[in-house]
């Protein structure tokens, strides 16, 4: 929902001024469109409905995982794609994973995101509308920025959505920001964001020159400078950053660079995310043996480390796997 938009046409309208929230608080709940809303005048909903589009996304198609993971493709009102996905777990958690981009600019070479050409920056409600679809089919409760494209080259956004969520049932601790390293609006997360948005890096090498060949953006932002930035989140927030490291044979998934990371990272500040790696053409997956490998050498020095659990891989929904082919 174009929330600017409503608002215009709400005050073209003579409405009053808690009109908006009113809609709003609908939608939030999961309303599927302005016929629901009892409270708002008929007439009303019903110019509305021809005036402000319920939403700024068309659904073009879905795929539900053997898992329970539904991934959603999205076409913006220019015709950008866009996917999103809604992750079940057994606990009862209903994670939504948004894209903030169409596309990626970065490129990094596991990520099949990248690969895909760049379209732009989505817009809040855009971003916010992702998480609404998904509310309108159950409720929800956590969500990562971690979608399609690079959350803090569109930072403002990104923030503008987030700051609706928990209107949707996603706190701020619930909810997790993911970035490759984009240093000059990292700093700007860490020294202006006050909401208890948690902060996750995809790191992937702790070896520079290894990388800078995965993730051209540290021959810009060299990683010792994002982690001592990291830190710097650490001692402000009082929260561990997260560290997604997505293993790939014979590249990353070594003991000897597990080593590196642990001489890397403060067990105090980071928690580690390990990721068996979903293949998307450019490598293989580490085998379950050279995983718990890895793994051995971060418990031995007590670096907080978890596998996590890959979820819609039998639908290209899994982490790195978001990318419209068709887009091409």
């Amino acid at each position: 929902m174009n929330l600017d938009l409503l608002a215009e046409s709400l005050a073209a309208e003579g409405e009053p001024d808690y009109r908006l929230g009113q809609i709003w608080q609908w939608a939030a709940r999961g309303a599927p469109g302005y016929e629901e809303m009892s409270n708002v005048p008929g007439p009303l909903r019903t110019r509305l409905a021809e005036q402000v589009p319920f939403s700024t996304l068309e659904v073009e198609r879905e795929a539900e995982s053997r898992d329970g993971t539904r991934k959603t493709l999205f076409r913006t009102a220019d015709g950008r794609p866009v996917e999103a996905v809604m992750m079940k777990y057994r606990d009862g958690r209903r994670s939504v994973c948004l894209s903030s981009q169409s596309g990626c600019p970065l490129t990094c070479t596991f990520c099949a995101t990248g690969g895909m050409p760049f379209g732009r920056n989505l817009t809040a409600s855009e971003i916010l509308d992702q998480a609404l679809h998904f509310r309108r089919i159950e409720p929800i409760d956590h969500c990562v920025f971690m979608g399609m494209g690079e959350p803090l080259l569109n930072l403002d956004a990104v923030l503008a959505a987030a700051r609706r969520l928990p209107d949707v049932g996603i706190t701020h601790r619930r909810t997790t920001l993911s970035t490759v390293g984009w240093l000059p609006e990292l700093r700007r997360f860490v020294d202006e964001v006050e909401e208890p948005i948690r902060l996750a890096l995809s790191l992937h090498a702790a070896d520079p020159a290894l990388r800078s060949r995965l993730m051209p953006v540290n021959d810009r932002y060299p990683l010792a400078d994002v982690l001592a930035e990291c830190r710097r989140y650490v001692a402000r927030r009082r929260r561990r950053v997260f560290v997604e490291y997505v293993l790939l044979a014979g590249v990353n998934d070594s003991p000897a660079q597990a080593a590196q990371l642990v001489t890397a990272l403060d067990p105090k500040a980071f928690k580690v995310n390990l990721i068996p790696y979903n293949p998307t053409g450019a490598f293989d997956g580490s085998s379950r043996e050279a995983i718990t490998a890895f793994k051995a050498v971060l418990d031995r020095a007590r670096l907080p480390t978890t596998v996590r659990l890959t979820r819609g891989r039998d639908i290209d929904a899994a982490c790195g796997q978001l990318a419209v082919r068709a887009a091409a």
